[in-house]
């Protein structure tokens, strides 16, 4: 791994003959891993634990049963909420020619998990071997047909509507009607929405219940109870945050976490 300026540093994966390298890593609660870049596209998968990956546009949670698609020469880092059981593909680049050129997250489904851990029992697939070209067509099959899940938290750009992200980011919990929180950014609540609409596509009241629903995420993974979620994320009852949870992730939290943690 070769430092690039600025802190950021670039990983070349693989021998240049595999089309699919692999990667197995467990990491304790709160493990940081740097700015940092590959020359490969990669699909990062957490069989337990929850991460947050970070841009330098937005901000993904990958909870377990999600993966983060990350295409090649984009710089990010990683952060760990509970014990992070880290598994992910390094893909040469337009192996999955379908998948996006952008960030995103994606569902994992059964057979696709189960093709994922196989992979990572060995370094690195290469279509030389027999095994492993069926292996990897298969792998490159079920990418091509994977499901993208809206986990995404946009940063806005303008000086107004970021002063308003970086208020609601210091407290999700943060109880107060948008209008009053819109008077430290010198703007009315209307010309907030309109900048939030345009710049990201959703309305700041979509983008703080994201915001809620992404460290909601992030405490249950750190052990938090289900009470206490709710109240740090801003809700007024825990039926209230448990019926959010259901709808975003098809589970309750209880439902989510206990099947999460199943070998």
């Amino acid at each position: 791994m070769s430092k690039m300026r600025r802190g950021t540093e670039f990983e070349r994966v693989g021998d240049g003959r595999s089309q699919i390298a692999t990667f197995t890593r467990d990491y304790p609660a709160g493990h940081r891993i740097r700015l940092h870049f590959h020359d490969r596209d990669q699909l990062l998968y957490a069989s337990r634990g929850v991460m947050t990956v970070l841009t330098g546009k937005d901000t993904w949670v990958v909870p377990t049963y999600r993966a983060v698609w990350i295409p090649a020469r984009v710089v990010h880092s990683i952060t760990m909420s509970g014990a992070v059981a880290m598994r992910a593909l390094y893909l040469k680049p337009r192996l999955a020619a379908a998948l996006p050129r952008s960030c995103c997250v994606v569902n994992v489904s059964p057979l696709l998990k189960e093709l994922l851990l196989h992979a990572c029992g060995s370094p690195a697939l290469s279509r030389r071997i027999h095994w492993q070209r069926h292996l990897i067509d298969v792998i490159v099959d079920q990418l091509e047909r994977i499901q993208m899940v809206p986990l995404q938290l946009p940063n806005p750009s303008d000086s107004r509507a970021r002063r308003i992200a970086a208020v609601l980011l210091a407290d999700p919990g943060d109880r107060r009607p948008l209008e009053k929180i819109c008077g430290v950014s010198g703007a009315s609540k209307r010309t907030v929405e309109r900048l939030f609409q345009d710049e990201i596509g959703m309305t700041p009241g979509k983008w703080r219940q994201q915001l809620r629903l992404m460290q909601a995420l992030r405490l249950l993974a750190d052990g938090a109870k289900v009470t206490q979620a709710a109240v740090d994320t801003g809700y007024s009852t825990p039926s209230a945050f448990i019926a959010m949870f259901r709808k975003a992730l098809g589970r309750t939290p209880k439902s989510y976490f206990s099947a999460a943690a199943k070998p």
